[in-house]
């Protein structure tokens, strides 16, 4: 606790001034259920108009209570090229392994040739990769080192937040109780399991769901160990609770901006300088105040689709968050879903690598496109090479 107590004011370790960003459009498909966020959706079987979530109906995937067959249009959207955009974030909303759970699950999968949702992620990324040029990148829940292998050729990163090392939240009461999959043995090892498939990771911590101080502490020097350990985590997020209706812990308290950003400082602290530290932008109203406590990069933010997982919050305008970011003294880059220092040829997959080296500067990060209808807000690739 006197690590984040001693945080009022201090001095950050100082990093270089560019702040990242990729330009994502988000689809939501099954893993991870909590009590915290209205997160998990029974499957419906009912149909849906195509286009009522999703970029003009050419991706679709498991949706709002429903389930989705792929459909991808055989080239890519006008919209997608039009706002630059460089990957897809394939997220969780039914569980992990509803085939297991749920008899729609087990038929929809069965009736598209698919042995569990694991599989069914790695053709729908291979699809989006191939028909749109979009990068995937998956979080579909706990893997092992066969599913992370199984998502590689078509996934150049992946992710899955830790949130917190303590198994005391998963007793009777506390917000991950009978949710086995927020284990953090198991998550932990999925980490692991990324770092040996020789894939980089997206992880972090989630603020303000019942932790304790010395456990949230914890939990950030669990990541910096496993960082250094396997090399593999090429970025740490630090997010703050937002309260959902409908879940128990819909009347609880938020963590408030200033101690929030005390531990986004304990976070860069404790991580060092070379560790990537981001903040979700659309969670705080005067975000810039993660970048004097350490940040450099904002996440995924879309010009297209919402957060599915913080859908009341919306994302800032891209000229905005460029302006804000600027008037802080740093400036904005585009990026890749894979971070510039792993994008070579022990961690990228064969037939990955010279798309995503065609798709970047000599820097390592995104190349940006022409604008096109949105100013300077067009950011990523244009429509000659892969982008995420």
């Amino acid at each position: 606790s006197q690590v984040i107590a001693r945080l009022d004011g201090v001095i950050v370790p100082e990093w270089a001034p560019d702040i990242m960003m990729p330009v994502p459009v988000f689809i939501r498909i099954p893993a991870g259920g909590t009590h915290v966020w209205k997160f998990v959706f029974s499957p419906n079987p009912a149909p849906l108009s195509p286009g009522e979530h999703f970029v003009s109906g050419e991706i679709l995937a498991y949706g709002k209570s429903k389930l989705f067959p792929i459909k991808i249009i055989e080239k890519p959207s006008e919209k997608i090229v039009a706002e630059g955009i460089v990957d897809t974030l394939v997220d969780n909303t039914l569980g992990d392994r509803p085939e297991d759970r749920w008899p729609q699950a087990e038929l929809f999968l069965a009736e598209h040739g698919c042995t569990s949702t694991l599989e069914y992620v790695a053709r729908m990324t291979e699809q989006v990769l191939a028909e749109t040029g979009v990068f995937p990148h998956a979080n579909p829940g706990l893997m092992d080192e066969d599913a992370v292998e199984m998502l590689r050729p078509s996934n150049p990163s992946m992710g899955l937040m830790l949130e917190n090392s303590s198994p005391r939240l998963m007793e009777p009461g506390m917000p991950h109780h009978d949710c086995p999959d927020k284990d953090p043995v198991l998550r932990i090892a999925t980490i692991r399991a990324a770092a040996a498939a020789r894939v980089p990771f997206t992880t972090g911590v989630l603020v303000g769901i019942g932790e304790t101080i010395e456990e949230l502490v914890d939990s950030l020097f669990v990541l910096r160990d496993l960082s250094a350990e396997t090399g593999a985590i090429q970025e740490v997020i630090v997010q703050n609770f937002r309260a959902k209706a409908d879940t128990p812990k819909r009347h609880d308290a938020e963590p408030t901006v200033s101690y929030f950003a005390r531990v986004v400082a304990a976070a860069r602290w404790i991580l060092g300088t070379e560790v990537n530290l981001q903040v979700p932008p659309n969670l705080t109203e005067r975000f810039e105040v993660y970048l004097d406590a350490g940040i450099n990069d904002w996440g995924g933010v879309s010009p297209l689709t919402i957060d599915w997982v913080n859908p009341e919050a919306p994302w800032p305008h891209l000229e905005e968050l460029r302006a804000r970011t600027e008037a802080a003294g740093f400036e904005l880059r585009p990026r890749l879903p894979v971070y510039p220092e792993y994008i070579e040829a022990d961690w990228i997959d064969p037939a990955l690598l010279p798309l995503l080296e065609a798709a970047s500067d000599d820097d390592g990060y995104a190349i940006e496109a022409t604008p096109s209808g949105v100013g300077s807000a067009a950011w990523g690739r244009g429509p000659r090479a892969a982008q995420r």
